[in-house]
């Protein structure tokens, strides 16, 4: 059996050649879990998000029975459950709140900022966070509302006496949600650096060390909503663009800083608005394509690897998504035809996925075994390729996941 350390610099290895559009020893295979460990392990999502032990030994467990060559921390963003109960967090519906104990969580869209506060996002956007997005999003944080404007408190004469409003019974309820919340996030953060400890002692290195969206679609995921931001693209695009510009630094400053304090140089970064059918060439030129590749060639020239998940449809986004340096970014395929992105980014880009959710939830072990062949003949055969499925393996069947790994590995050489 090999050295925990030597299957660590080989996996790393593996990646980084697929990465820079070498051929490795063998194609590369990983995943965005999401809770399958927890139902391959018959363990309820309920129980993964608020039993942290749990979580941690089912993982650890599936991770070394399918010895994927990168691995995602689940704590982050699956074992937040007592987080989210202090805050009364509002964007999510998860297990035991809102949706069965054996179901993962899912996205609640909502119109957080209403079109008449765009001027109050661009002239404070940390008084709008604070005194707006906050209550709305954060329940427990509603009292926030009635604060008078952050940035009239400048001195003795001028401002300071606005503290009086933190003497409120609601605010009381505020700082007892907030030292809640720090405490169960420090829990949180604590089984992170284990696991990611763990993982590496037993030679799995970490698939992303920071998180980063295209300014669009932080705007329009958690501000303004699609439908509200798609009006916006007619009715008010100056104040769109100009809101883009705003998140710009921040998308990049973040996810920069996160990988500094992870040690890990790659970002994950999951397209969500710019597809085909979302908007036209021309919004996407003006509205999408600029910062986005602004977003990835500030991460470039720090070394760090954009993953880009490219969710649905974006054959018509591959001439300009090719129009980054060579070997330096990982497109990640959905539901975009990966073969013809093969023959467009093959001296370009590495690129990942894309077996079907439908074939990995009610398909066949065979049918699984005969996309992988078709991906690794087509899309590997001169190296820059990642198996991977097309989406979060979620309800994904076991045998078949088994498959897809085992004939990777076995073909893949």
């Amino acid at each position: 059996m090999s050295d925990p350390q030597q299957l660590f610099l080989e996996r790393e290895k593996r990646m980084s050649d697929a990465v820079a559009l070498k051929k490795p020893d063998r194609v590369p295979i990983a995943c965005l879990w999401d809770f399958f460990p927890a139902r391959w392990k018959g363990v309820t999502a309920k129980d993964s998000m608020y039993k942290h032990q749990i979580m941690f030994d089912t993982w650890v467990e599936c991770m070394q029975h399918f010895a994927p060559d990168t691995v995602d921390n689940p704590f982050p963003l699956r074992g937040f459950g007592p987080v989210l109960d202090v805050l009364d967090f509002q964007h999510l519906q998860w297990a035991g709140h809102g949706l069965a104990d054996d179901m993962g969580y899912q996205f609640v869209e909502l119109e957080i900022m209403k079109p008449e506060e765009y001027d109050h996002f661009l002239y404070d956007m940390s008084d709008f966070m604070v005194r707006r997005f906050w209550p709305r999003v954060y329940k427990s944080f509603a009292p926030l509302e009635n604060l008078p404007p952050l940035n009239q408190i400048i001195s003795y004469f001028w401002g300071i006496h606005n503290a009086v409003f933190l003497l409120t019974p609601e605010m009381e309820s505020v700082r007892t949600a907030m030292i809640e919340a720090g405490k169960a996030s420090a829990e949180i953060l604590k089984w992170t650096a284990a696991y990611g400890k763990k993982m590496a002692e037993l030679g799995f290195p970490s698939s992303y060390g920071g998180f980063s969206q295209v300014p669009f679609d932080t705007l329009g995921d958690f501000f303004r909503g699609t439908k509200g931001i798609m009006m916006d693209l007619y009715r008010r695009p100056d104040k769109v663009m100009a809101a883009c510009e705003k998140l710009l630094p921040i998308m990049i400053n973040t996810a920069i800083a996160s990988t500094k304090r992870t040690g890990v140089p790659r970002v994950f970064v999951p397209l969500h608005k710019g597809l085909d059918n979302f908007m036209s060439p021309q919004q996407f030129h003006t509205f999408y394509w600029p910062h986005m590749k602004e977003l990835l060639m500030a991460f470039i020239n720090e070394g760090i690897t954009p993953w880009v998940l490219v969710e649905g449809v974006c054959n018509n986004r591959l001439e300009a998504f090719r129009d980054v340096p060579a070997g330096k970014v990982i497109y990640h395929f959905e539901a975009t035809d990966i073969f013809l992105a093969k023959k467009m980014m093959q001296d370009r880009c590495c690129i990942r996925g894309n077996v079907p959710m439908s074939l990995l939830t009610v398909g066949s072990p065979e049918d699984v075994k005969a996309y992988c062949k078709k991906l690794i003949d087509v899309c590997a055969v001169d190296g820059g390729f990642i198996m991977d499925a097309a989406a979060p393996l979620s309800d994904s069947r076991p045998e078949n996941v088994q498959a897809m790994f085992e004939f990777t590995k076995e073909y893949g050489v």
